[in-house]
């Protein structure tokens, strides 16, 4: 097992559809239900990047409506670990949602397939909890140029425990069936979903029968598989 800590570098170069343009970074969105941190963060990204507005939400779910609004944000500060998603999926929903915002993720998952399934996911940058200051300057001022941030070892070819094909599978998922993926891996029937979302049984029926083809399964049970496969084995450091 190869585990970064404390060992970033300058990011290296990375093919062209990897980077964005360079953007001004005057606003952020933290993601993350810890308050604590997410004011210590604030801080950070105030005082030593020199962002002027931070906005932060405790889910996804507000994440993604306020995404909607009139002023987005410059950048999304993502946690892997929210109340309402874990793991990939909750990058893939957000990438799907602003495909042209950095999303940065900021975690204590730091374990070297992590980052770099997280980085085929679409993430801009990585910066682990635990980083010194000075790595969280440079991990904006490289966003900022239009870079992806992370470590050197990340950013060389290598395998992930979640593969490309599911990875793009679950881009396929609406923002709307992304949700009912998420209620059914809670165990609700159609009917309790149909409640939760005021919306038809026969709609959350469609929607189920939809997920099931685009993520490649036969059964409800192997869509349940495949998104626990998505949000947690990737996320679980080799033995």
């Amino acid at each position: 097992m190869i585990i970064i800590r404390n060992s970033f570098q300058a990011p290296r170069p990375t093919p062209p559809q990897a980077l964005l343009k360079p953007v001004e970074l005057r606003s952020a969105l933290i993601v993350d239900d810890h308050p604590l941190f997410c004011e210590a963060l604030a801080m950070t990204l105030t005082g030593l990047v020199g962002i002027e507005a931070i906005d932060s939400v405790g889910t996804l779910d507000a994440a993604l409506g306020r995404l909607e609004g009139d002023a987005p944000p410059d950048v999304v500060v993502l946690d892997l670990n929210l109340p309402d998603v874990n793991g990939l999926d909750g990058v893939v929903r957000l990438r799907q949602a602003a495909p042209n915002i950095p999303i940065v993720v900021v975690s204590s998952l730091d374990e070297l397939r992590v980052i770099r399934a997280l980085l085929k996911a679409g993430i801009n940058g990585f910066v682990p909890k635990h980083a010194v200051r000075d790595e969280f300057r440079a991990a904006f001022a490289a966003i900022a140029r239009g870079e992806i941030y992370a470590p050197q070892m990340a950013l060389e070819p290598g395998g992930t425990s979640l593969s490309d094909d599911a990875i793009a599978r679950l881009g396929l998922l609406t923002r709307q069936q992304a949700k009912i993926l998420q209620l059914v891996c809670s165990g609700l029937m159609n009917k309790q979903i149909a409640y939760e979302l005021s919306i038809a049984e026969t709609t959350v029926k469609a929607h189920v029968t939809a997920i099931m083809r685009k993520l490649g399964v036969q059964t409800r049970m192997q869509a349940v598989l495949f998104a626990q496969e998505a949000r947690f084995t990737a996320l679980t450091p080799e033995e």
